[in-house]
């Protein structure tokens, strides 16, 4: 398989993972806290766009032309066919939610102590994220699987 699919799944894990230490650094906000989550917020963001454009590149030149064929081809087309065409729609979403999740942090972020709906909202976004992205990790293993089964009935 080709480089840029670890490259991505590295990078958006992550991106993920990110997430999910705001998620955790808000359950017990403090200043310093609040410092690091601005800080983790952008990196976590830059992660995912990072990791996105690479997915991206990786779709156009390897996947559509080459991998999608044998897959669908393959004993387990569904592998492309559910899961290939729910990551496709699920990865144009995650940057910008991400952004906003960003824009929050950085907006409200000296509020997050004291706003508890603000950080409860910041909470639930920074949490889907994490989960969507892991969503998306073990799509790209049935996909993988997929075009591993192909090559091997082939």
């Amino acid at each position: 398989m080709n480089y840029l699919i670890g490259i991505h799944a590295t990078l958006g894990e992550l991106g993920a993972i990110g997430f999910l230490w705001i998620f955790i650094e808000l359950l017990n906000p403090s200043k310093k806290g609040i410092k690091r989550i601005k800080l983790v917020s952008l990196v976590a963001l830059i992660l995912i766009i990072l990791s996105w454009i690479s997915a991206g590149w990786y779709y156009v030149n390897v996947y559509g032309p080459s991998v999608k064929p044998i897959i669908k081809a393959g004993p387990q087309p569904w592998a492309h066919a559910i899961f290939m065409e729910a990551k496709e729609h699920i990865f144009l979403f995650i940057p910008f939610i991400s952004l906003l999740a960003n824009f929050v942090i950085r907006k409200h972020g000296r509020h997050l102590i004291n706003r508890r709906k603000t950080k409860t909202a910041l909470m639930i976004l920074c949490l889907f994220i994490f989960l969507l992205a892991m969503a998306m990790a073990l799509m790209g293993y049935f996909i993988s699987s997929g075009a591993r089964a192909a090559l091997e009935a082939g």
